[in-house]
């Protein structure tokens, strides 16, 4: 199929439309596509993706993954907080409304399970630094992995590396 041509002048029945569309299936299923050439179009096989394009899909979906992980719910002290940026502004809005009532102070606040529980500002810093510890071990696995994307030598070695939970 790879070559075969249609010239636009002839493409007015249904037998050569059919054809046509016949050829789009099988472009579809076969890594292939039909280019415009002017008079008519042409079957063509897409070429593949250069190692280096290979490599910057896969640190870029990496860096999606580690994101996303650092957004998910953060464990503290037997309770799940969420952590995106909107709580984040609510935790440190938090903390200072906390500090401004004293050591003793608390709140009931949200846990990600729609769940409350009481917190103080040290509680919620803890948060935080919960928050952040897990962040660095994101980004230096993220790092690790990006390393071994940049030493493939194949687009294969590349597909195999993924971010597996530990």
């Amino acid at each position: 199929m790879l070559n075969k041509k249609f010239y636009k002048n002839e493409l007015e029945t249904q037998e050569q439309l059919a054809a046509y569309s016949q050829a789009a299936e099988w472009c579809n299923a076969n890594h292939a596509r039909i280019d415009d050439k002017g008079d008519y179009y042409e079957v063509v096989a897409i070429p593949a993706p250069s190692l280096d394009e290979v490599k910057a899909a896969k640190t870029a979906e990496l860096k999606s993954v580690r994101d996303k992980k650092e957004l998910e719910p953060v464990e503290f002290d037997g309770s799940s907080f969420d952590f995106d940026s909107k709580s984040y502004e609510r935790i440190t809005a938090a903390i200072y409304a906390l500090d401004m009532q004293g050591t003793d102070a608390t709140i009931a606040w949200t846990l990600a399970d729609n769940g409350s529980t009481l917190v103080t500002a040290a509680n919620l810093r803890g948060v935080i630094a919960a928050a952040a510890v897990r962040s660095n071990m994101l980004h230096t696995k993220y790092r690790e992995l990006k390393a071994a994307v940049l030493a493939a030598k194949t687009a294969e070695e590349v597909e195999k590396i993924t971010w597996a939970e530990d």
